[in-house]
């Protein structure tokens, strides 16, 4: 379900990605995305209602307002360092001196603007839904058994018809094919890797992709069974052989796992660098692909019987159907 961070759930037609783009270089072996051109500021015209959440340590700002009397909501992401910039940092900067205590001195550093980007995404016209999802809220650990799936949690699913056709715009190829860095087209085991929008692709060290199956019908980690093995492996095995020759990242460097509940209901893993505390790799949410694997080969009906626990926020309407059920 929807946490404050930026997520893929949203329909990709209204869905811009505003990043403040310059000219810049790419990895040798990246997909062939090409130098990305300034586009008009439609920003100039957004008002701001209220801001929903905000994170110092993320770097990031959501923001509600207006755009063209549409409800919008912006996200404002400051970009990593990256290593290769830094000569030209160093050098093209100006300093000014904030203070400064025997051998330790701290300044504000004003940078060129090519290198001072701000990602922008901004999602219009947005709904009452999203304004909710990207808004600051507690949230509430949900002990669920097999059963509780399916008397609360799968009805709920089915009567909500969360839209996915942003996953099926990219997997029939009507959307992002440029962003696709991998393809393996079979229909039952088969799956695209691609980036996710929170990386953006300008070095690994926040390597963050995103493989999506083929294959329809398969929800989330409740859904699984043995028979869904060979395409786990599939995934599991190819993913990382392709992110090792494009990225040269080897097997050891990356964390490969499922979210429950996800945020949106096609089967999908994620793969990202270790040491990247992407949002959700928590206990409580993520779970590893190579675990699910094991699991399922011991128990094929594992994921269809276990207890499984995850975060919901406040406003979650999952959550209110556990309360009217007493399980909270």
């Amino acid at each position: 379900m929807a946490d404050t961070t930026a997520k893929r759930e949203t329909d990709s037609n209204e869905t811009m990605d505003l990043s403040q783009k310059t000219k810049r270089p790419k990895f040798d072996n990246e997909n062939g995305r090409g130098e990305a051109e300034f586009q008009p500021n439609i920003l100039s015209e957004f008002k701001t209602i209220k801001v929903l959440s905000d994170s110092a340590r993320e770097k990031n700002i959501f923001v509600h307002g207006k755009l063209a009397d549409k409800e919008a909501v912006v996200i404002l992401e400051k970009t990593p360092i990256r290593e290769d910039v830094l000569s030209e940092l160093f050098t093209g900067s100006k300093l000014k001196l904030d203070m400064k205590n025997d051998i330790y001195s701290t300044y504000r550093l004003q940078a060129p603007a090519h290198l001072n980007e701000i990602k922008t995404t901004v999602v219009c016209p947005a709904t009452e839904k999203h304004v909710k999802k990207y808004q600051r809220q507690e949230s509430s650990l949900v002990e669920e058994t097999g059963d509780d799936y399916r008397s609360i949690t799968l009805p709920y699913i089915e009567k909500q018809s969360f839209s996915i056709q942003w996953v099926y715009n990219i997997l029939e190829k009507k959307a992002e094919v440029d962003r696709i860095v991998y393809e393996d087209p079979d229909p039952d085991v088969g799956f695209l890797l691609l980036p996710d929008f929170k990386w953006d692709q300008k070095q690994v060290d926040d390597l963050y992709l995103i493989a999506i199956t083929m294959k329809k019908g398969i929800r989330s980690l409740r859904d699984l069974t043995s028979e869904h093995l060979p395409l786990l492996q599939n995934i599991f095995n190819k993913g990382k052989a392709e992110i090792l020759q494009r990225y040269k990242l080897p097997a050891s460097k990356l964390r490969v796992y499922l979210h429950y509940q996800p945020s949106y209901y096609h089967l999908h893993v994620h793969f990202t660098k270790l040491g990247y505390e992407a949002p959700g790799v928590g206990v409580e949410r993520a779970h590893l692909l190579a675990d699910v694997i094991q699991n399922l080969q011991a128990d094929p009906q594992y994921y269809a019987t276990r207890t499984l626990y995850f975060p919901l926020r406040a406003d979650d309407g999952l959550l209110e159907k556990f309360k009217e059920a007493g399980k909270l």
